[in-house]
């Protein structure tokens, strides 16, 4: 079924299931999808970016020389993502949120690490623990989405949290995003796209 609702839209929201880091020199929120998972047209996509090793071996020596540096380890985190190897990006993400445990951009960063790793129960159980930091975190919001239609199958949990995206930021890119991602929905399963108005809302 879900794969009815892949084509158009697909390559949109693959390309926010990444990242949300907003610091400077990390990853913005609107970075491309890692290059394995966009939908690039005919043919196979390129090789992810290789990993700069030498850097990421300095950038580890400063985070074991100082615990308490979370930026650090975020941005190996965004290394290792870019690069690809997404359980090694999980093992920095969940360092730095250790170290700072109300990053709600951080747990997200891991929860999309844990997808990538073909991990989706994990993935949604650490996006809901994004919504516990801020209930009203539109990124966290169609990452869910975005996890339940592609890695659940679960077209009606994702529309439901598509339109809590609208209903929450509707001016928002995530919203715009959102929008799109139900418009595919009902062209091609309007028995379980999501109904007009607001939708369910943080408790």
């Amino acid at each position: 079924m879900v794969m009815g609702i892949a084509g158009v839209f697909f390559g949109l929201l693959v390309g926010w299931i990444i990242g949300t880091q907003q610091q400077p020199g990390v990853r913005s929120a609107l970075a491309p999808a890692p290059a394995a998972s966009q939908q690039a047209g005919p043919g196979a996509p390129p090789a992810a970016p290789p990993l700069d090793e030498a850097r990421a071996s300095a950038m580890k020596t400063t985070a074991q020389q100082n615990p308490n540096d979370a930026v650090t380890r975020v941005q190996l985190g965004n290394m290792y993502f870019d690069a690809e190897r997404y359980s090694e990006a999980a093992q920095w993400y969940d360092q730095a949120l250790r170290i700072n445990p109300k990053d709600v951009n951080v747990s997200t960063d891991l929860g999309i690490s844990y997808y990538y790793m073909n991990d989706a129960d994990r993935a949604l159980a650490q996006f809901e623990h994004s919504l516990q930091i801020d209930p009203k975190h539109a990124k966290t919001m169609l990452n869910i989405g975005i996890v339940r239609a592609f890695g659940k199958s679960d077209l009606k949990g994702a529309t439901e949290m598509w339109q809590r995206v609208i209903d929450l930021a509707p001016g928002s890119d995530e919203a715009r995003a959102a929008r799109q991602a139900l418009d595919g929905v009902r062209a091609n399963h309007p028995d379980v796209a999501a109904p007009s108005g607001k939708g369910p809302g943080p408790s």
